[in-house]
């Protein structure tokens, strides 16, 4: 008697144990989870993409500035170079401003051809 007990027990364990990961896994295949397992993979290579890139890029900024610096030393280059003087008129007319439109000779108004 008290193996039967003992065999039903284990038996019933078992079935419960084997149930229960058995709905963990459909859990885990449902569309919805899918989705948001493949999203959070996506999200987390794109942070690793983009620590990798901004640490490439922070490479190549360093090497740059040593090269020049190395390039500087080899050319005897040791002073910052002048930097041009400011401009003293605005590169593009500022059509909003009544002194322009003055001096123009287009006509802004398209009824005139009419």
């Amino acid at each position: 008697m008290f193996r039967r007990t003992f065999w039903f027990t284990t038996g019933v364990a078992a079935g419960v144990w084997a149930t229960t990961k058995v709905n963990r896994k459909l859990k885990q295949l449902t569309p919805e989870s899918l989705a948001a397992t493949a999203a959070n993979k996506a999200l987390d290579a794109g942070h690793r993409l983009k620590d990798r890139a901004v640490g490439f890029a922070l490479d190549v900024r360093d090497n740059m500035a040593q090269r020049e610096a190395e390039l500087g030393e080899a050319l005897g280059i040791h002073e910052d170079p002048e930097l041009p003087a400011p401009r003293c008129f605005a590169a593009i007319e500022n059509r909003n401003n009544p002194k322009y439109v003055e001096r123009s000779t287009y006509s802004y108004n398209r009824n005139e051809d009419h």
